[in-house]
């Protein structure tokens, strides 16, 4: 089951950004959530998502890709300088060692 932790309604979905995974964590609150964070090469807008999935169960967790083509409307802003920086840092670094469709 796939989580967003953005709205899409009303999102035109004609225009699209390409966004690296520069984040992975399990949610806090629950083990069985995995949390992704992708994000613009400048590091300055990002796509959170979530997948609830078994963690201990038999059956694989979810398809996490370096990158991903998502509508540009469903990115966020990234407000503090240092979270920006970090995320540029990363999804540098995965454009560098990984091509987009790449299971990490």
């Amino acid at each position: 089951m796939e989580l967003d932790t953005t709205s899409t309604a009303g999102v035109d979905d004609a225009e699209e950004t390409q966004v690296w995974m520069v984040e992975r964590t399990y949610s806090a609150d629950s083990p069985n959530i995995l949390v992704v964070v992708y994000a613009t090469l400048d590091g300055a807008r990002y796509l959170q998502k979530e997948w609830a999935f078994n963690r201990y169960g038999s059956s694989p967790g979810p398809t996490v890709t370096a990158a991903r083509d998502v509508a540009t409307a469903r990115l966020s802003t990234v407000d503090d300088p240092e979270t920006v920086e970090r995320y540029r840092t990363e999804a540098e670094r995965m454009r560098e060692r990984h091509d987009p469709d790449d299971t990490v």
